[in-house]
């Protein structure tokens, strides 16, 4: 939630890059492929087997919903002690999703921007979806009320961040003093076309500061527990 508030979306989160401390503090690592939702996304993100269907068929203005999706697989993962959908490659992690979540909608696949994403899944044989009673036996029903709705295929419909922390499943784990949204992330500094004198000069100034200064004006997203890690913790 303090990540999505800050309008960054992670597009790794996988069980490699969520670290867990004996008293089961976690903290989301690895923002290598973190980008700002403004910003053009690219559909070669996230470890396949964690990658929602709309990168999987390249929508470039997906949003933080593609993270929700990811850790609906971990929370599948976790309960059940197997990967979701372990896709060998492209085609095969969408048939596998499709294979348990059933066909997109007609007034889903007119909204892809890829024409060739549209050729593709009309091609396929239409797939009802599975009853997730059957698939996931071992689950109750708030579980697989929040997986269900986690692993929406229609981003627009998937549960937000927000949304996931208000469920039921997670009711009793709410916490009373919840951390403030987080200031937008400025990364316009990225931009910048300065020469190396100058970086070397910003990098001094930057020091100057002090780490600790700068760490408790602006926290790292990873001292918070995020609604995509909180509801993991309790599982």
């Amino acid at each position: 939630q303090y990540i999505h508030s800050a309008g960054v979306v992670h597009r790794d989160l996988k069980p490699s890059n969520l670290g867990v401390n004996e008293n089961y503090e976690i903290k989301i690592l690895d923002f290598g492929l973190a980008r700002q939702t403004e910003s053009e996304m690219t559909g070669y993100v996230v470890t396949r087997w964690y990658r929602a269907p709309e990168i999987i068929l390249n929508w470039m203005h997906y949003n933080q919903t593609v993270d929700i999706w990811s850790v609906g697989c971990i929370l599948a993962e976790m309960i059940t002690g197997r990967v979701l959908f372990p896709g060998g490659d492209y085609f095969d992690e969408l048939n596998k999703i499709i294979e348990v979540i059933g066909s997109p909608q007609p007034s889903l696949i007119s909204k892809m921007e890829s024409k060739h994403a549209q050729d593709y899944l009309k091609m396929l044989p239409y797939k009802q979806k599975k009853n997730f009673k059957e698939v996931f036996p071992t689950m109750n029903a708030l579980e697989i009320d929040l997986l269900e709705k986690m692993l929406e295929l229609d981003p627009e419909k998937r549960l937000s961040a927000t949304e996931c922390l208000a469920h039921p499943y997670l009711e009793e784990y709410q916490d009373s003093d919840p951390d403030p949204p987080a200031e937008k992330y400025d990364d316009s500094f990225e931009n910048l076309d300065l020469g190396i004198a100058e970086w070397k000069s910003n990098v001094l100034v930057f020091k100057s500061h002090g780490s600790h200064d700068i760490r408790s004006e602006n926290p790292e997203p990873t001292r918070y527990l995020t609604t995509l890690v909180q509801f993991l913790v309790v599982c």
